[in-house]
């Protein structure tokens, strides 16, 4: 009896024991090794407060609320990329948006933690408007000279742009006029009280801070043309991420009078370290592709977030917790 009862209990324990592996490979083949859900808290380095990084970020962490949620998201005002990238390199941030130009610059010059960064995706673009007085007599980059003109914030991409725009069209940054350091929640009132007889800002379209503008006070985009972008390109470097492009007639209906306006157009990116958890990384770029529309309601430029396209992330490598979501989505 005691025997039968041995040999009962040594099959049930051979049974356990097989179970037992089973369950463990199951639980290695769903979770890698390693890792877990992501949790915790990581900070967002975004932009100006009226800009659209701001609301892009305050929308992207609303999402991530519902997709991950045992992470808390800290959002960070910014004066742009510059500091943006900066941030990340320091540990104060973990993820930010910058512009591929400002990217390509800060490697170049191969800042503090440059060839740390990761790309999880290619965002939306940046276009660039110079905005002016309905009368005023700017009609191109060139008629700048002398002027008080609204050149961004340091640090940030508005500046990077506007600077290389004015050296394109031989005008000196610095003595050519007299710029101003402001960003896009100060600059539209200082051209309507008559402090800025021009500005510079590039953001997604329509940028909410210039439509407002457009709404109270008459304002016009000056066109910036395919030769300026020619001579961008001419001097090489970082300028080859800037491409022509066009501001559509329905952008600002009130300031265009049904015209489309040649422009200059700049990638944004969504950009991390190598440092953050594969599984983060993964969990941030899965919910930027699927938060699409959702955000693009209210933030027109996240429409056209692409999954066909947010794989290119240059001048950075991928993530590795973004390319095994892309592997993930592949047809």
């Amino acid at each position: 009896m005691l025997q039968a009862l041995s040999r009962v209990s040594r099959r049930a324990l051979k049974a356990s024991a097989a179970g037992l592996v089973v369950l463990g490979l199951l639980l290695w083949w769903l979770v890698p090794d390693g890792e877990s859900s992501p949790r915790g808290q990581v900070t967002f380095s975004t932009g100006v407060p009226t800009g659209v990084y701001q609301r892009y970020g305050e929308l992207l962490e609303e999402a991530l609320g519902r997709n991950v949620p045992d992470v808390a998201i800290k959002l960070l005002d910014s004066e742009g990329s510059g500091q943006n990238l900066a941030r990340l390199a320091s540990g104060e941030a973990d993820f930010t948006i910058a512009t591929a130009d400002a990217v390509a610059t800060y490697i170049r010059d191969s800042r503090p933690g440059a060839y740390d960064l990761r790309g999880c995706a290619r965002l939306y673009d940046d276009y660039v408007q110079l905005v002016v007085p309905r009368g005023s007599k700017v009609r191109s980059t060139r008629d700048l000279r002398g002027l008080r003109v609204g050149v961004g914030q340091d640090g940030s991409g508005v500046r990077l742009i506007a600077n290389r725009l004015l050296q394109a069209a031989k005008v000196d940054p610095q003595t050519g006029i007299e710029p101003v350091s402001a960003g896009i929640d100060t600059m539209p009132t200082l051209l309507e009280q008559g402090r800025l007889d021009a500005f510079f800002w590039s953001g997604g379209l329509p940028t909410s801070a210039v439509q407002k503008l457009s709404e109270r006070f008459p304002i016009r985009l000056v066109p910036l043309n395919g030769d300026l972008i020619n001579r961008v390109h001419e001097g090489g470097g970082s300028g080859r991420y800037y491409r022509s492009a066009v501001v559509p007639a329905d952008a600002y209906p009130l300031s265009q009078e049904g015209r489309p306006v040649e422009t200059v157009a700049v990638a944004n990116l969504l950009v991390t370290t190598d440092r953050t958890d594969p599984a983060l990384a993964e969990a941030f770029t899965r919910t930027v592709i699927q938060s699409r529309d959702r955000i693009g309601h209210e933030v027109h430029p996240a429409q056209l977030v692409d999954l066909r396209t947010a794989v290119y992330t240059d001048p950075l490598p991928l993530h590795e917790g973004a390319r095994r979501y892309y592997r993930s989505v592949k047809p």
